[in-house]
């Protein structure tokens, strides 16, 4: 007996110094990593501007302003823009780099914006609404990437409300102090909102773009097992962010160094220090916003599971999701692979856009796009997908291919052909028209005499511009935009159609 115990104290001290030693070893390496990205940041990164240093003090914050309802968010919201604004005025005359930005009031960026009116909340209402939507944004935007969605419904009556999630609109600066749990709780008094604004019976939608898309998913799910939240009678996703690579997790640890309060080590804060050039999306990004997201799409997931272990997925209002099969910022696969493998129902819709199959480019294109497409295509499904691709190889017309499950493949021209020099889309060129005043592909988008940042095509060497010049041949908008607008009002028209003939409309 003595004997034994004396070998399981042995085999227990030896368990404990494993620990120990394991544990000493994640820290020396957690410190490690810490350290190396400290050395870049500081080394590599450009100079920071007042606004990615400062803070404004209006913005929301669950935590504080847990009593406001949406009314309440949008009050304390302008009074936040005011406060960026006169922010703004003390940094004129402080050098090319305000000139040149959007914050200059008076400079060429907000021209083309016409002022930028769509970096916060906005509500679209028509005369006699026939139903509800939310829309929320991806991380670093704003409200405008979900305009042409909104405006999409509202023609077709709705009324459609795009959400600002905090610490963004206004400065990069306030990306780096934003919280998930912010965000969660601004979703959540503008669904409250939303739905108490539509007529019972009415369609009531929810939908996002990105890290929108989360959030927009997070609620559906919770409305699924709180009958105290209305659920939403559709879901619309673009280019969601589902899963990110298990690298995101290292935004945890590497500005572990940015505590220290010394000046030069407040680059440490941020992974990229660009221009702000763009009136509607944030250029920089900060270690803080990988961060966040992370903790986003592991709530989901996490959401996901329980859903599905416990049969609430069973009851999942129709998803319908555009996503392009090639997505450098949050994949493509796990769009597959993590939610609509849960998903049992035909009315559940993926919409893949598919890369230019065109023969003149087959020497240069990767085979992994059209390996998903085939693995998905061929495996078992219990959703509808519909592939826009070319008709064949010998020509840019695009034809939908939709196949339901148990059904045959019925193909429909798109009536739209591919640009002569676009490859693919993208994540971030989904939710935008191919003529939007800002991003639009299109020769001769823009505005005020100022093209479009989408219809910028330039040449020329490394280190000319404050960008780099790969950012600016990356697709920024749709040109397929007109096949989802038609889909969204052909979504819209049949659920007006199949509600209840009479309606109670909601108190406003």
């Amino acid at each position: 007996m003595r004997r034994a115990l004396a070998l399981t104290s042995a085999v227990s001290r030896h368990a404990l110094a494993w620990s120990v030693r394991l544990l000493l070893w994640l820290v020396a390496t957690g410190l490690a990593l810490a350290l190396g990205f400290t050395l870049y940041a500081v080394n590599a990164l450009p100079d920071l501007q007042p606004w990615h240093t400062e803070k404004l003090s209006k913005e929301f914050e669950a935590q504080w302003h847990d009593d406001l309802d949406f009314s309440g968010y949008v009050a304390r919201e302008n009074e936040l823009f005011d406060e960026a604004a006169a922010l703004a005025k003390t940094w004129q005359g402080n050098g090319e780099a305000f000139e040149q930005s959007r914050f200059n009031p008076d400079g060429a960026i907000r021209k083309l914006a016409a002022g930028a009116p769509y970096n916060r909340s906005f509500r679209l209402t028509p005369t006699a609404p026939v139903g509800g939507a939310l829309l929320v944004h991806g991380l670093t935007d704003s409200p405008y990437s979900m305009h042409a969605v909104a405006e999409a419904l509202y023609r077709r009556g709705f009324e459609v409300t795009v959400l600002r999630l905090p610490g963004h609109g206004t400065l990069p600066s306030m990306m780096t102090e934003m919280r998930y749990r912010d965000w969660a709780a601004a979703v959540e008094l503008a669904a409250r909102d939303v739905a108490a604004r539509t007529p019972a019976g009415a369609p009531y939608y929810i939908g996002g773009y990105s890290t929108g898309a989360t959030l927009a998913l997070i609620h559906t799910l919770r409305a699924l097992g709180d009958p105290a939240v209305r659920r939403p009678t559709r879901v619309l996703l673009f280019s969601p962010a589902i899963q990110l690579t298990p690298v995101a997790a290292l935004a945890n640890i590497i500005d572990f160094f940015s505590f220290i309060p010394v000046p030069v080590l407040e680059k440490v804060r941020w992974q990229e220090v660009v221009a702000e050039y763009d009136p509607y999306k944030f250029n920089s990004f900060p270690v803080n916003a990988s961060r966040q997201v992370n903790r986003a799409t592991k709530a989901l997931q996490r959401q996901l599971e329980a859903a599905a272990a416990d049969g609430r997925i069973g009851a999942m209002p129709p998803v319908i999701t555009w996503q392009s099969v090639v997505d450098s910022t949050v994949g493509s696969t796990a769009t597959v692979d993590v939610l609509y493998a849960r998903l049992a129902d035909a009315r559940h819709r993926l919409v893949l856009f598919d890369i230019n199959r065109i023969a003149s480019l087959t020497s240069v294109q990767r085979p992994a796009a059209r390996e998903l497409i085939e693995r998905i295509a061929h495996g078992e499904r219990r959703y509808t997908l519909e592939v826009v691709s070319n008709t064949s190889v010998e020509t840019a017309d695009v034809t939908v291919y939709r196949m339901a499950p148990g059904a045959a493949t019925t193909p429909t021209p798109a009536g739209i052909a591919w640009p002569n020099d676009v490859v693919s889309l993208g994540h971030v060129a989904l939710p935008f028209p191919p003529d939007d005043p800002i991003y639009g592909i299109k020769p001769g988008s823009g505005r005020a005499g100022i093209p479009s940042l989408g219809s910028l095509l330039l040449r020329g060497e490394a280190g000319a511009l404050t960008v780099s010049l790969g950012s600016l041949t990356r697709l920024r908008s749709n040109p397929f935009w007109p096949l989802i607008e038609r889909q969204i009002g052909e979504l819209a028209d049949a659920d007006v159609k199949a509600a209840p003939a009479t309606t109670s409309p909601a108190a406003r």
